[in-house]
């Protein structure tokens, strides 16, 4: 008798065993092979299959994959898949753990309903609660309309943990298909935004919209593509040739960040050669003060080599942020870039480095900043589109920030931008000088022209006397060292000793403590 029951339990647990090996594959197979196949046809990979190349071999524990949704209308009940249209969980990224959801195209279009918001707020739930990133693969044509309010208010709820969870764990978003309407603010909450060229697009309405209300023709790509995200509005900080590529760039990124906001940035071994001189940082900057150069050679001749990561690169070009190592440690840097607009300091150029600096200093990373920047823009377009307001983005976000902060003047800094990037007076830990920088209120030839207006007029030859009171205001003020006499410049170097005096100002600075006014928040603003 024992041996029969036994018998009939065995043979139970295998056909319960058999029942959940066929839901998991049910729930493997998402919308069905014809809608993989259709995926795959337009250049885009599986929901499944982004995971797969994003996370450590084995790694990934998937949380909700039995989820159905609870929707009875408009014959919805009859068309149930198990996981909703979203795969979350967890894994590691070279062995770091990061919470991961990736949207399903191929079922019910990856349109958000009440359980599918509710498996992405579980595993930013728990992010928060475990101190690692989140990590969104998003590929959804919107809310399920079929589920009217309640598919808004799970986006409502997102966009709520987005903003709990800012500055606490980092968060990333990769758009790798469509995300439209409401759906696009929560990336635009997120920490950094990648897109995929000819695939992904970002709106808040879609070109049928566009046409009916301002009778604009434009198609998706014009409208919301990688390209124009990257360019024209900075909606986007990578715009990469395909997924492979943007989950690369996912995981680069994540090597120069900490899992959170309490640990210190991450750092790779390093060993010096026995000597830190970088001759070539020499012969950078042109014997003509108003020619350009790329900082970029100002930068990869500093850091370590081949350890940049460039963030934004196609957005306001006239300023260069992005990740470096230096001796091994995560660095976050930004630059003016004289090759582009002589290096002004511009609103889009503000926004784009303010925003970086905040990040940065969310996260514990180390602000390294390059100067060379002639003033602010001029003009109307600026003036009336709030350059003011814009341009205090910068200034405010580098007066708050707490971590180590050291800048090097490489040639001019002149005027209200002197302050604004990273001056001594704004809480500087450290600033240097080349001997070929200009710290002043304006340029030689404008200063000239104001100050000595009477001389020049009364000159029988006025463009001498200009050229003579030029020279003379230059050999006054254009130069580092009246600044280094009242000490806001703590050392004029060479060229080459940069790196060597980087690398030991920002260990002398590895235990900077500061601690802010007490406050609910400050009003940065926007």
């Amino acid at each position: 008798m024992k041996t029969e029951l036994l018998s009939i339990d065995t043979n139970s647990m295998d056909e319960k065993i058999q029942q959940l090996e066929q839901k998991i594959s049910e729930a493997k197979q998402g919308g069905g092979e014809k809608r993989i196949d259709a995926q795959h046809k337009k250049g885009k990979l599986s929901a499944r299959e982004r995971i797969h190349f994003l996370l450590d071999e084995g790694s990934f524990e998937e949380i909700g994959m039995l989820v159905t949704h609870r929707s009875h209308d408009f014959g919805l009940e009859k068309e149930k898949y198990p996981g909703d249209g979203v795969v979350t969980g967890y894994g590691t990224i070279h062995g770091r753990l990061v919470y991961v959801f990736s949207q399903d195209f191929t079922v019910f279009g990856g349109s958000l309903s009440e359980t599918h918001a509710e498996k992405i707020c579980k595993v930013m739930d728990l992010a928060m609660k475990n101190g690692a990133p989140v990590i969104g693969l998003n590929d959804s044509g919107g809310a399920r309309i079929q589920e009217g309010v309640v598919s808004l208010g799970g986006y409502a709820d997102i966009f709520y943990r987005n903003v709990q969870s800012s500055g606490v764990v980092p968060q990333l978003s990769a758009i790798m298909g469509p995300c439209a309407g409401g759906a696009v603010y929560s990336p635009a909450m997120t920490d950094f935004i990648l897109m995929v060229e000819q695939t992904s697009y970002m709106f808040v309405t879609g070109p049928n919209v566009v046409k009916t209300v301002t009778h604009e023709e434009v198609t998706s790509e014009e409208l919301g593509g990688a390209m124009t995200h990257a360019t024209k509005s900075g909606v986007t900080h990578f715009a990469c040739a395909n997924e492979i590529e943007c989950i690369n760039t996912l995981k680069q990124l994540l090597s120069y960040i900490p899992q959170n906001c309490e640990e210190d940035a991450p750092a790779v071994p390093y060993e010096s050669n026995g000597s830190e001189l970088r001759i070539e940082l020499n012969t950078i900057i042109p014997e003509n003060a108003n020619q350009p150069y790329d900082i970029r050679d100002v930068i990869n001749g500093t850091i370590d080599a081949d350890s940049f990561c460039e963030v934004h690169k196609n957005f306001a070009e006239n300023i260069v942020v992005g990740f470096a190592r230096l001796a091994g440690k995560s660095l976050g840097i930004v630059a003016n870039q004289p090759a582009v607009l002589a290096g002004v300091l511009d609103i889009n150029s503000s926004t784009k480095a303010a925003r970086f600096v905040r990040f940065c200093d969310s996260f514990n990373i180390p602000l390294l900043v390059f100067e060379d920047v002639p003033g602010f823009l001029p003009g109307t377009d600026q003036e009336w589109n709030a350059i003011i307001t814009n341009g205090a983005k910068l200034l405010y976000a580098f007066s708050e920030a707490t971590v180590p902060r050291i800048t090097v003047i490489t040639r001019k800094a002149y005027g209200g931008a002197y302050d604004v990037m990273n001056s001594k007076h704004i809480g500087a830990d450290m600033n240097y000088a080349w001997p070929c920088a200009e710290i002043a209120v304006m340029g030689a030839k404008g200063a000239a022209e104001i100050i000595f207006k009477g001389e020049i007029a009364a000159a029988a030859d006025k463009n001498a006397k200009w050229k003579e009171k030029e020279t003379e205001y230059m050999t006054a003020f254009a130069n580092p060292y009246r600044a280094a006499e009242r000490g806001f410049i703590d050392e004029v170097i060479k060229p080459e000793q940069t790196r060597e005096k980087l690398i030991k100002a920002f260990k002398m600075l590895e235990n900077k403590v500061v601690n802010l006014p007490k406050k609910k928040h400050g009003n940065i603003p926007l």
